[in-house]
């Protein structure tokens, strides 16, 4: 019987071995160090409540937030809805307002005079802020 591959030279199984255990480790050092980055991006929650709603005349209501996560929340919008009340119209007075983590802060929404007839007492408002990672944040209360 004819011997196949007489003269050619194989790697023995040792290295053989060795060498799919270095593979092994250099891919699980990458699969860690992966997981390890998606875990710290996750570790930064925004999570808040809206405490109290004053409402200030006709036309603007101020919002005290209390940030109970673990990243500043940047409060970017905000919409308000109720008994006779037009939610496009309103804007956060002075722009985007950022509350620190672990903090309490005010948000004062307004809307332009003529838009709506105001709020009226006895009826329940519901306001939602929405933050710049479009988490929105509700709380509703009655004038």
């Amino acid at each position: 019987m004819r011997k196949l591959l007489k003269n050619k030279k194989a790697l023995s199984p040792v290295v053989a071995a060795i060498i799919l255990i270095a593979v092994t480790v250099a891919v699980s050092i990458a699969v860690a160090a992966w997981m390890g980055q998606l875990t710290f991006t996750f570790m930064d929650t925004e999570q808040a409540s809206i405490t109290n709603l004053v409402f200030t005349g006709d036309h603007q209501v101020t919002a005290t937030i209390m940030n109970t996560g673990t990243t500043d929340i940047i409060i970017s919008s905000a919409t308000i809805s109720g008994y006779n009340i037009t939610t496009s119209a309103f804007t956060i007075t002075g722009g985007s307002i950022t509350i620190a983590e672990g903090t309490t802060g005010t948000v004062p929404i307004t809307f332009t005079a003529g838009t709506n007839d105001g709020f009226v007492a006895g009826r329940s408002y519901t306001v939602d802020l929405v933050s710049s990672k479009a988490n929105k944040f509700t709380y509703s209360e009655t004038v």
